[in-house]
């Protein structure tokens, strides 16, 4: 796997030992107020999901490392690589609160997408957010993502439906390329 780097940030595969980072994070009701995880999830919970990923081919699981700091300050995890139709979802993807409103997605964000679409060859790369995550619905619109609806009842969280709204983009939105 070719890692990614950005000014402040490197992108990995994950590690056993990133599965602690994990762990706090996914059991911080801020982070994850609104991720698909339960609040009784645990660090047993963490290193089943990361293992049951890390053997399926349809699945990338990343740790995302503060440059400076060499530790890990986030999660990306990849699902529904579709080497037919070229597309993969960006399925779950957050960063300690520490990061937060300072540009950091943006700049991780702008990278993953690069490397899916350059490195992966990927046409298309798809993502949802929960209703009410102004922050991601402002962060993915500027990255050029498309609306395509709303998907409702799709996550679950401690026995509630949530809805989501789907976005897209594909390699030509993201390069400025016109078809």
């Amino acid at each position: 796997m070719q890692i990614m780097e950005t000014q402040n940030f490197v992108i990995r595969e994950s590690e056993f030992g990133d599965y602690e980072y994990f762990a706090k994070w996914e059991s911080d009701p801020e982070i994850t107020r609104y991720l698909s995880f339960d609040s009784d999830r645990t660090y047993e919970d963490v290193v089943k999901e990361c293992f049951q990923n890390s053997i399926d081919p349809t699945k990338m699981d990343y740790t995302i490392v503060d440059r400076e700091k060499n530790e890990p300050v986030g999660r990306m995890y990849i699902s529904r690589i579709d080497r037919n139709c070229d597309s993969l979802d960006v399925t779950k993807y957050y960063l300690d609160k520490e990061y937060w409103g300072k540009g950091a997605g943006r700049e991780i964000l702008k990278e993953l997408l690069e490397y899916c679409f350059t490195f992966l060859h990927m046409e298309r790369v798809t993502l949802d957010y929960f209703t009410g995550n102004k922050r991601a619905a402002s962060l993915y619109a500027g990255m050029g993502f498309s609306g395509e609806g709303v998907a409702r009842h799709a996550a679950r969280k401690d026995g509630k439906y949530y809805d989501l709204h789907l976005m897209s983009i594909l390699r030509s939105e993201f390069f400025g390329e016109n078809d």
